[in-house]
């Protein structure tokens, strides 16, 4: 049977709270959405979506460093001035490319962290 050694463990749970993270983000971001179609003012989602995705920065740090740096252009963002499309199509982008590097390192963790659980089997050799 094949199973995560400790190192894989934290790691998947570390990348499991980021996921669970940034779809709170995508969410708020979506909301966003919404208000910018309606010309109404965004300021209170810019706050949402720093209080959501700043401690995301200092969860990946140790581990997914790229990833975290990915976060942290994402809040440049936020800040960045412009209209309020090109911040919103940028923020869709930031939370779609963070989200896939999330899914590729979980798939990579498996990958180099299974190790095999099962009994070894003497064989007989004559």
């Amino acid at each position: 049977m094949k199973k995560l050694d400790g190192a894989g463990l934290a790691k998947m749970e570390t990348l499991e709270d980021a996921m669970s993270q940034i779809q709170r983000v995508h969410s708020i971001v979506e909301r966003m959405a919404i208000v910018v179609r309606s010309n109404q003012d965004t300021s209170s989602f810019r706050q949402q979506i720093q209080r959501a995705a700043a401690p995301l920065v200092g969860l990946l740090k140790g581990q997914f460093g790229l990833i975290s740096d990915q976060v942290a252009t994402m809040l440049l963002v936020l800040t960045r001035g412009g209209g309020e499309q090109h911040r919103l199509r940028a923020l869709r982008e930031s939370v779609a490319q963070i989200r896939t590097a999330l899914e590729i390192s979980t798939a990579k963790v498996k990958e180099q962290h299974t190790v095999d659980d099962s009994p070894v089997t003497p064989t007989a050799e004559g």
